[in-house]
């Protein structure tokens, strides 16, 4: 029960071997034609001297992250492509994107390749794809740089953030940008069982393409607060490969964290969950609200049914966060974990509510 938009969202990871392809492609001269910087030049060359990046700059950040960055190939049966990821511990534990390492299926193959210039071969932890989240494991590896895990919930709108991956297979790119926007609800699709993939996302205009998936996303700290995930394209079809228009999203990394320490640890991650299911506003059903999430079911026994909501009621905030839609409510609730107490705001028959109750867990359900 989801809106369409005109435009799509683009899962930003898998770059195949077309894209890397057409990169060497269109990066070479051709045969026969000297490059333009061959012409002789008349000046005297002078060597410039080494000297400290400046303090909280993009260089000195690309120093620090770098090493921490890794690159992901993985090939299955019916496809291969790259992606990015994040080094957690020394021994090789890395965090990517769940979309990075499903196209290898349960028969295909993960490599990694270290900024070092070395590889290793991977295996899969866990995966998670309500949060599009993935923890690998580096064979035969140790004394890597784990990435510095910062706090998203510190982020400001104009703050200036880097991104760092392997955009096309292009390994350690770095870009830089601002954050645009925050909790910008992003909506990617949906897990086996129909359960929406929707995140609260950081939206930042540093160049995101597909291959930074899984790569951080960093404050000028060098801090990670969030994971390149998808983008914003001008094309109709979630299949065409776009670019970055810098309309780039990141997952917050305080939302995910929880959820990555349970993959590590061998897990299955565990989300909140209000147990309803809604939509978008509906505009010729006389509502006194245009913008919220309208409830249509409401599960037995459920957080949401104990606390009285009825289909028809519009969730119009949680907590103070304000909900525009239904995968902005999705979103949100996702942010918090099993057990937390919120307070819902929702309009009945042209009357405002509120109510508090405690997020029920999907540990032993297949409904979000």
């Amino acid at each position: 029960m989801a809106s369409v938009v005109a435009t799509s969202l683009l899962v930003g990871g898998a770059a195949g071997v077309a894209g890397a392809a057409a990169w060497d492609q269109w990066g070479t001269n051709g045969a026969g034609s000297a490059p333009p910087s061959a012409a002789r030049s008349t000046s005297q060359v002078v060597d410039t001297p080494d000297r400290p990046a400046a303090q909280g700059s993009v260089e000195q950040v690309a120093q620090k992250v770098l090493p921490s960055v890794v690159k992901i190939d993985v090939a299955g049966a019916q496809e291969s492509g790259s992606g990015s990821g994040i080094i957690l511990s020394s021994d090789g534990q890395i965090l990517t994107n769940n979309h990075v390492v499903a196209i290898a299926g349960s028969s295909g193959s993960i490599s990694v390749s270290f900024n070092d210039g070395s590889s290793a071969k991977a295996k899969v932890l866990g995966t998670d794809p309500l949060t599009d989240t993935a923890v690998i494991q580096a064979d035969g590896v140790s004394g890597l740089t784990p990435a510095t895990i910062g706090k998203s919930a510190d982020l400001a709108v104009g703050q200036g953030v880097v991104a760092i991956g392997s955009p096309f297979g292009l390994e350690s790119t770095v870009t830089s940008g601002i954050v645009s926007a925050l909790d910008r609800p992003v909506d990617v699709g949906s897990d086996g069982q129909g359960n929406t993939t929707a995140y609260p996302a950081i939206q930042t205009d540093a160049a995101i393409n597909p291959g930074n998936s899984g790569g951080p996303l960093v404050d000028l700290n060098g801090h990670v607060v969030g994971i390149d995930a998808s983008i914003q394209t001008t094309g109709s079809s979630g299949t065409e490969q776009g670019g970055s228009i810098g309309l780039g999203f990141a997952i917050p990394i305080d939302e995910v964290m929880p959820i990555v320490d349970q993959m590590a640890n061998g897990e299955t991650p565990t989300h909140a969950r209000l147990g309803i299911s809604v939509s978008n506003v509906a505009s010729n059903v006389g509502a006194t609200v245009t913008e919220g999430a309208q409830v249509r079911d409401v599960n037995n026994g459920s957080t949401a049914a104990n606390a009285g909501l009825q289909n028809g009621d519009v969730i119009t905030k949680v907590d103070d966060h304000q909900i525009s839609g239904a995968d902005s409510l999705v979103a949100t609730i996702r942010s918090y974990r099993p057990g937390d107490e919120v307070t819902l705001t929702y309009q009945r028959g042209g009357d405002t509510n509120t109510v508090q109750l405690k997020l029920d867990s999907d540990a032993n359900t297949s409904s979000s």
